[in-house]
């Protein structure tokens, strides 16, 4: 078959597969999150952890326990990797050092997944599996807690309570979480991902050398780090290694768990409301970014721009034969479309504007569809600056829902968009300013901007994917990157529950003959408008300066 005709194939049958089931999973977490029953599990977990399920708090408190629950989180996986040596499973490996076990557990914690380090070489199968498979878990959960804690904002009135965060993360991990990772990984297992507790095996090479290869229980964290946008690899090779990802099919199911919850949120959030249109207008908003985007990866790709990809008839460097130019696009821009980060190509190898593309998906927000609950809040946030600027062009109170956006509400949603380009731009201009950091980058020029510039836009969005050329294993870089990751995730997270906090207290005003629909097309086409313009505005000199200067070359 055609190769480009497969890769379009490959795309259809994905779009078709998100569709069918974005109302059967979307009906579903919604009842998971509205219902009132506890499960006998549920009901012991509360009690070892000493919460009162059917209490619910105010949005200050439901932070605290975000706040709470993560910082003990990095302070264990932190612990678990400087003692590894001493754990069960620890199949020779050494204690990780201080600095990449600081940066790994904000990483994991954080739903980032950065990963400054080789897998196979660096982790043990406990930590591996007890440490950072279980983060892949409960940080996904957290996303998806604190977006649903918004959309409560939204949908309650004249209160100021948000829900319970442990019954949300609780829900979130056993009821939807664990139920789907059960069922993928065996589908990994049956198409060739690994699954054991073997020690590692020295194999002799047809050049007479020899090579460790270590086994793992891989297919389990192959599919949460999928399924709960998270990213990170059981080996250096990420979802390019044979053991996570064999053959195209499985390539397609890893794509597809990217997706799935994404896209089926928005169903979630229209259920909440009580008005299922808003919620096509959101999922409307992220499939139209997405199939740009994915469009214009494959088309990047597939033209081969430059010099040596040109020469030899195709853009083949950094990608895997089994998955070919269109898979390993698509699969580039659903990761960085996402906050997943798993790669099964080198993006480092993309050509100039392919790797500007898996860039620009990161500086959207991640929001098309985003990561696990953390692209819906993103979403909702750009619906709330659209409705404000498009108040202040027919010179009337902007509402959305029913709820008016004051200036309270719109600088909670302008400090959230604001806080992750000063990540990205204030750290790539500290690295750019020193020849020290500055030697860590394999490339000069436009290109070795653009793996600086890219590494600071993965880390503050929480994506986790890099640009290879980059060496980040040293101590300023983890701990520059870690810090990064860490504000990047709970400063928006606080300026979300707060602003889900005043729109919960506001009683929702009637609609009028001035009020703007968010449920049809002119709202969905203002929202795209508004997060492509905001982010252009803001990025388009450092693009210009790397990826674009090196594309027009």
């Amino acid at each position: 078959m055609n190769p480009t005709l497969a890769g379009i194939l490959f795309i259809g049958s994905l779009i078709l597969a998100l569709v069918l089931v974005h109302k059967p999973l979307g009906d579903y977490m919604f009842r998971v999150y509205t219902g009132g029953r506890h499960l006998a599990v549920e009901r012991v977990i509360y009690r070892l952890l000493g919460v009162q399920p059917g209490t619910e708090q105010k949005w200050s408190v439901y932070a605290r326990g975000v706040l709470a629950f993560s910082a003990v989180s990095i302070l264990l996986l932190y612990g678990m990797q400087r003692l590894q040596d001493k754990l069960f499973l620890s199949v020779g490996m050494e204690p990780v050092t201080d600095h990449i076990a600081w940066n790994t557990a904000i990483s994991f914690v954080t739903n980032t997944n950065w990963q400054a380090y080789s897998g196979e070489s660096t982790m043990g199968y406990l930590v591996q599996m007890g440490g950072l498979a279980v983060q892949n878990f409960v940080s996904a959960a957290v996303g998806m807690a604190v977006a649903i804690a918004l959309v409560r904002g939204f949908a309650r009135r004249g209160t100021d309570q948000l829900g319970n965060f442990w019954v949300d993360l609780v829900r979130g991990t056993l009821r939807i979480l664990l139920p789907i990772a059960f069922v993928g990984a065996i589908v990994l297992v049956a198409g060739g991902a690994i699954q054991n507790f073997a020690d590692p095996h020295t194999v002799n090479t047809l050049t007479g050398a020899q090579q460790t290869i270590t086994g793992g229980p891989v297919a389990s964290q192959e599919v949460i780090k999928e399924l709960g946008t998270n990213g990170g690899g059981f080996y250096n090779a990420n979802s390019a290694h044979p053991f996570e990802n064999p053959t195209s099919w499985t390539n397609w199911v890893e794509i597809f768990l990217i997706l799935l919850i994404p896209f089926a949120m928005p169903r979630t959030f229209g259920k909440i409301v009580g008005d299922v249109r808003q919620g096509y207008a959101i999922v409307a908003v992220m499939a139209t970014l997405a199939i740009i985007s994915v469009t214009l990866t494959n088309v990047f790709e597939v033209a081969h721009g430059g010099t040596v990809p040109q020469a030899v008839g195709a853009a083949m460097e950094g990608k895997e034969a089994r998955f070919g130019i269109m898979n390993s696009a698509t699969f580039g821009a659903a990761t960085t479309l996402t906050s997943t980060g798993a790669v099964n190509s080198f993006h480092d190898s993309y050509t100039a504007l392919g790797g500007m593309m898996t860039m620009f998906n990161m500086m959207l927000g991640e929001v098309a569809p985003g990561g696990v609950g953390a692209g819906l809040y993103g979403m909702l946030v750009l619906a709330v600056i659209t409705v404000f600027v498009a108040g202040l062009m027919v010179g009337r109170t902007p509402e959305y829902l029913g709820k008016k956006i004051g200036a309270r509400e719109i600088k909670f949603a302008a400090f959230y968009f604001l806080t992750t380009p000063i990540l990205v731009l204030v750290g790539t201009a500290s690295a750019m300013g020193s020849a020290e950091h500055r030697a860590g980058m394999l490339n000069t020029g436009p290109h070795g901007l653009s793996e600086i510039l890219y590494a600071f836009t993965s880390a503050a969005n929480n994506n986790g994917s890099a640009f290879a050329g980059l060496t980040v294993n040293t101590p300023w870089y983890d701990v520059a990157t870690g810090l990064a990751m860490v504000i990047g995730r709970f400063l928006p997270i606080i300026l979300v529950l707060a602003l889900a906090g005043s729109l919960a207290r506001q009683v929702p005003v009637p609609a009028s003959a001035g009020t703007l629909p968010t449920h049809r097309p002119q709202f969905v086409g203002l929202v795209v408008g508004v997060t492509v313009i905001l982010v252009a505005l803001t990025f388009l000199p450092a693009l210009a300066l790397g990826p674009l200067a090196e594309g027009l070359q």
